[in-house]
């Protein structure tokens, strides 16, 4: 028994075929639309492909071939060909807070024994003070890079 079986309206066949034969678009969206017209069980398709052609031919997988007919089944078209957009927020560790205290001491004299302030000496620093529980250097990175402020000496020149 099939799982998941495509069929294709009229208008869904052209569409697919006018996107694999013209225009420029992303490899991955016209492998999906080619599986699709391969797998495709309508009564618009005039000779239907196995799986087992479809994977020799485009030179994928099996499992590629169900997962877009899967997709297809139950997301419809639309987030066959295209995905879907990444739907996880990050929650943002440096508020302007710490990004004030950052600039501050990134301005101030380093820490006996060091010529100037490295972004990990700076991460410990603000971790040591209280300001935040955890920060990585490359955190600190992308805050100072926001800033104009030069950290770590003058300029000759």
């Amino acid at each position: 028994m099939k799982k998941y079986v495509v069929t294709l309206l009229e208008e869904e066949r052209e569409a697919l075929g006018a996107l694999t034969s013209k225009g420029k678009h992303r490899s991955q969206k016209i492998l999906n639309a080619l599986i699709l017209l391969g797998c495709d069980a309508g009564e618009f398709q005039t000779e239907r492909s196995t799986n087992e052609e479809i994977a020799r031919v485009l030179k994928i997988s099996m499992r590629k071939i169900d997962r877009v007919k899967r997709r297809f089944v139950v997301d419809g078209l639309e987030v066959c060909l295209n995905g879907t957009k990444g739907s996880r927020v990050y929650a943002k560790k440096a508020d302007g807070d710490l990004e004030a205290h950052l600039v501050a001491l990134s301005c101030s004299e380093p820490p006996e024994g060091f010529a100037r302030w490295s972004l990990r000496l700076l991460a410990d620093r603000v971790v040591e003070l209280g300001y935040i529980d955890s920060v990585s250097h490359e955190t600190v990175r992308r805050v100072l890079k926001k800033t104009n402020s030069s950290p770590g000496g003058v300029r000759g020149g």
